[in-house]
């Protein structure tokens, strides 16, 4: 590790240096080591070698958000709340959103679930786009009206630009963000909004769990890692101007961090067959970790952030 610096994806410098080394400690994938690095200018963590030629083993069949949102009277109380939660935020973003018909697309939106939510929140959605790269959620999402794109975002040839764009826990998987971002900008009606969710390295649990394979890594899923500065400078770069800003609970980082702790000390087993993410401790410490993020929310950056974008004048 010593003298390696590998390029940045975003700026392509080496002006790089090693942050961290992880496992995959929620679906053991594999026992590989994988390294993270730093782009102090850029204000970006991400992954060396990124194992875009193996997707097809990194995402397991039973990785969470295959067939998420189908699980029906299954979900948690926790899910419950948090899709409640979802629901109203949807509202809210809709609600600033002009026309009276609108288009809204989801990246990486699999079966389209989420789709579901928002047509539910605003009766003047009429148009939904799902992009996946999980050809198995193509029937699902036509099946409930919703219009399947199987590929990459950036490969995607689509009908028409959108009012309101999805990218929740998305970008942090791709190897060019860059590129996903001008694409998206490209998409995006005049007067649009895209909605963006994903993990901040700047918090407490990343700073705890640094050595001990945070699950804010996810790896080796997720590729390139943002705080505040970093996702609105590039967002910028993009030609997307920051509507609204906020942090959220990063509950499920918290919970599986946790359970590798006890993992560590021999308290529990996690398996390829019997993920973290299933394992009946979960519940309990998602929810421990929400009211614990809920109560320091006005005082400090949580591990999730939401970003909604517009296309800059």
């Amino acid at each position: 590790m010593t003298g390696y610096r590998p390029a940045c994806p975003l700026c392509g410098r080496h002006e790089t240096r090693f942050h961290a080394e992880a496992h995959d400690i929620e679906y053991c994938t594999s026992d590989e080591s994988w390294i993270w690095h730093a782009c102090d200018p850029c204000g970006v963590l991400f992954i060396d070698p990124m194992p875009v030629d193996r997707l097809g083993t990194i995402y397991p069949a039973n990785y969470y958000s295959y067939g998420a949102g189908e699980a029906g009277g299954k979900a948690s109380t926790v899910q419950k709340i948090k899709e409640a939660l979802d629901r109203r935020r949807f509202k809210s973003l809709l609600s600033t959103v002009r026309g009276n018909q609108l288009s809204v697309l989801d990246i990486g939106g699999g079966s389209g679930w989420l789709l579901d939510m928002v047509r539910d929140a605003d009766p003047r959605v009429t148009q939904t786009t799902v992009v996946d790269l999980d050809a198995g959620a193509a029937g699902l999402a036509r099946a409930k009206g919703h219009t399947f794109v199987q590929g990459r975002i950036e490969d995607a040839a689509l009908d028409g630009t959108f009012d309101f764009i999805l990218m929740l826990n998305l970008i942090e998987h791709v190897a060019d963000p860059r590129a996903m971002l001008a694409k998206v900008r490209r998409l995006l009606k005049p007067g649009g909004q895209l909605f963006i969710k994903t993990p901040n390295y700047a918090s407490l649990d990343a700073r705890l769990f640094r050595h001990r394979s945070w699950a804010g890594f996810h790896t080796p899923r997720h590729f390139v890692l943002f705080q505040r500065r970093s996702l609105e400078t590039l967002a910028r770069e993009c030609g997307l101007e920051p509507v609204s800003f906020s942090y959220t609970q990063g509950a499920p980082f918290w919970s599986v961090s946790l359970l590798e702790e006890l993992r560590r000390l021999g308290l529990v087993r996690i398996t390829a067959e019997r993920p973290a993410v299933t394992h009946p401790l979960i519940p309990a410490l998602q929810a421990a970790s929400a009211a614990f993020d809920f109560l320091r929310r006005p005082f400090a950056p949580l591990s999730q952030m939401e970003l909604v974008l517009k296309p800059a004048e």
